[in-house]
């Protein structure tokens, strides 16, 4: 699905010049389930910005879907990611004066999608995910799970080829938490390719690849056994 080939991000200002992903060499395939590891400032979630086409590497190589996009304008990048990728959020990121529905909707408006379709999508997405018995309900009425749901709901459809989650059980407790991560592994069983970044190894342990970093750099990698 993408390839990354001594892909480095470099951040500058007048008087410092911090590197924040230096010669990054990573594949991820289709159907892979990557969990992304490391402390704090090591360059984690600015490879999946990277990864997800909000920023744009310094130098080296992208291509994703056989297409090299590290040279893309804006334009082209947000077109391709609006196409392929879906987001999940450590702080859910819904619109409190929106219903569950109108929130997942809302991330097709910009797909010109008719809206017997996108009506549809939501449906069996809310249905996928447990949630659509509260469809009607605003994310003030949720606890931390549910919306976190929700927002997987929102990521899931535009039926992305792949799912970017950033710490996506940060704000939960422990039970929200492994209840978000069995999803994520059951729609993971189902053909979505996820990479997630989190600080938990026992999350971590939800994904067939644990990729280690440090320094902004990849420090180890390892393959779970099935």
């Amino acid at each position: 699905m993408l390839t990354m080939t001594g892909l480095t991000k470099t951040y500058r200002t007048d008087s410092v010049e911090t590197t924040a992903l230096d010669a990054i060499d990573l594949d991820i395939a289709d159907g892979e389930f990557v969990a992304v590891m490391g402390p704090s400032g090591c360059g984690k979630s600015t490879l999946l910005n990277v990864m997800g086409m909000l920023d744009s590497p310094t130098d080296g190589s992208y291509v994703f879907n056989s297409k090299e996009v590290a040279g893309l304008n804006e334009t082209q990048l947000a077109d391709t990611r609006k196409s392929n990728i879906g987001f999940i959020f450590q702080s859910f990121n819904l619109v409190d004066e929106l219903t569950v529905r109108e929130n997942v909707e809302l991330a097709l408006l910009y797909h010109n999608i008719p809206a017997a379709e996108r009506k549809a999508r939501v449906e069996r997405v809310l249905d996928k995910v447990g949630i659509a018995h509260r469809a009607k309900h605003r994310p003030t009425q949720l606890s931390g799970g549910q919306q976190q749901r929700v927002a997987v709901a929102r990521a899931l459809v535009g039926e992305p080829k792949l799912i970017l989650a950033d710490e996506p059980t940060g704000n939960l407790d422990t039970a929200h938490g492994e209840e978000v991560m069995r999803m994520l592994r059951q729609l993971n069983q189902e053909g979505s390719t996820i990479v997630m970044v989190t600080h938990s190894p026992a999350h971590a342990d939800f994904a067939s690849r644990i990729v280690n970093m440090l320094d902004g750099r990849i420090l180890q990698e390892r393959r779970r056994a099935a």
